[in-house]
């Protein structure tokens, strides 16, 4: 009985850890983008001159524990760590105009993040997309460029992530900077061309899916064209 008490015991003790731990890294998280994300921009010059900051919060990222059972912890946690890891590979490279100026920056570099060393592109594709059916990601996910929709001041929160990623679709999609409407064309980012399959499931359109999100709702007559993504770094001004 006392053998089967102390396994409980440090079971409870290992999962409060992981408790604390998590609660840690969203407060911490919180505070570094409000310190350095303004106006959708990040102060990258800053973090280049003193990365202590961001190196501390990507090693408390690296110790993260999260379960894709408990859905909003798992995709809060990794929609702040691509967006730190973004940010930690432009400020080793900095200064650096755009992330494709670096070979491998989505595809071959690596970030020790929730136990796991791992890649952007693997972080969207394998540990988001293919696990959650929802578009509303990539609104959320910031590739450290001008032509992404814009990083917010604040983290992700389990607690929040519904109500944030509604909010984030709902300001790209109704700015008229991302969505362009000329003549009888709807210019839309080339987000729309690269994961086309997210936005057309169930015989929707990527027109359908827009206008879930629109307050003034646009024709399905409109053709669909796409504008050229500005991979410029959106480096705080």
């Amino acid at each position: 009985m006392k053998k089967y008490l102390i396994i409980v015991l440090a079971f409870v003790g290992s999962f409060m850890n992981e408790v604390h731990a998590n609660e840690a890294f969203f407060a911490e998280a919180d505070a570094f983008f409000k310190e350095y994300v303004s106006n959708g921009r990040i102060d990258y010059a800053r973090l280049h001159e003193s990365p202590k900051p961001l190196e501390e919060l990507m090693e408390l990222a690296a110790s993260i524990k999260v379960d894709k059972a408990n859905a909003s912890t798992y995709q809060a946690f990794w929609i702040n760590a691509y967006n730190l890891a973004v940010i930690k590979g432009i400020v080793t490279n900095y200064p650096i105009k755009s992330p494709l100026d670096k070979a491998g920056f989505f595809d071959k570099a690596k970030y020790n993040l929730g136990g796991v060393s791992i890649t952007l592109n693997d972080i969207e594709n394998k540990l988001l997309r293919a696990q959650f059916n929802d578009a509303r990601v990539h609104f959320v996910l910031v590739c450290g460029a001008i032509g992404c929709p814009p990083i917010i001041n604040a983290a992700y929160k389990p607690e929040t992530l519904e109500n944030q990623l509604q909010q984030q679709t709902e300001k790209a999609l109704n700015n008229p900077n991302f969505i362009k409407v000329e003549g009888k064309s709807v210019l839309v980012s080339e987000i729309f061309k690269w994961y086309k399959e997210d936005f057309v499931k169930k015989g929707q359109t990527e027109i359908d899916f827009i206008n879930q999100f629109r307050k003034e709702k646009l024709s399905t007559s409109l053709k669909l064209a796409y504008y050229t993504y500005n991979w410029n770094v959106n480096s705080k001004k």
